[in-house]
């Protein structure tokens, strides 16, 4: 079977399905979201459905089969919706949504749904939360590395970990190793250094990124991105989407 799940026919993945192996459904997360001046709207679906495609090589080592479903690209993103572009969606819609997949991903005999996860808005957070508990619930195993959890966030960056990091130096990076030719680097390089951090405006009670202190949606530090800085951190989400998938099937 494909990895990639909606290139298939259907009897293909009838037939990879009968087969007895292992098969993990992993349903990349994102937003269609402003992200700066440099960084396109879809940015989320691209280091999500890329975390995914990264770690295909390892959990097929492990003997498990991988589908890579259809990316989410319209979630909660209401810190967002200010400005240009941004197609947020309520977390009851988000979270319906979730829930029918993972119902049909279970029908279909998969073994384990994985959410990749890039969007990291406190309301998108929290609905993927409350919707891998769910889906435990009725019978599916779920595997979600939360990177916003302290010990995987631990993981990352510096800027990351700093919490300035919506279209900073640690997305702008990740987007130039998957996707450079939709990095406007002019814009890139003429913008200055944010270090306003959002965890730490989201514990404040800031409702908007311009509230949080970034009134061109980006934080951090985007003119110290690099391709080879956003290659490490892909293998880094890889490898902890690869390590939740063995705990939930296990």
């Amino acid at each position: 079977m494909n990895p990639l799940f909606a290139e298939n026919n259907s009897p293909s993945v009838r037939d990879a399905l009968r087969r007895g192996r292992r098969t993990v459904a992993i349903l990349p997360c994102g937003a269609t979201e402003a992200h700066g001046p440099h960084l396109p709207l879809n940015t989320d679906v691209i280091i999500s459905e890329t975390m995914a495609a990264a770690a295909v090589p390892a959990l097929e080592q492990r003997g498990y089969a991988i589908a890579i479903l259809p990316p989410l690209a319209y979630m909660p993103a209401g810190f967002a919706a200010a400005f240009a572009g941004t197609i947020t969606v309520s977390e009851a819609t988000a979270m319906a949504l979730v829930l029918d997949i993972a119902m049909n991903v279970k029908r279909l005999g998969f073994a384990c749904l994985a959410l990749a996860n890039s969007h990291f808005d406190p309301a998108n957070v929290a609905m993927l939360r409350a919707a891998a508990d769910e889906i435990r619930g009725f019978g599916l195993p779920v595997a979600f590395p939360d990177f916003t959890r302290r010990k995987l966030a631990q993981t990352l960056t510096e800027e990351f970990r700093s919490g300035a990091c919506h279209a900073g130096q640690y997305e702008t990076s990740l987007v130039m190793a998957a996707r450079p030719d939709l990095v406007d680097e002019a814009a890139r390089l003429r913008l200055d250094d944010n270090p306003a951090s959002l965890t730490e405006a989201f514990a404040k009670g800031a409702r908007s990124f311009s509230e949080a202190g970034g009134p061109d949606a980006y934080f951090g530090y985007p003119r110290q991105a690099s391709a080879a800085e956003g290659f490490e951190s892909f293998k880094i989400l890889a490898a902890r989407l690869v390590d939740a998938i063995a705990e939930a099937v296990a």
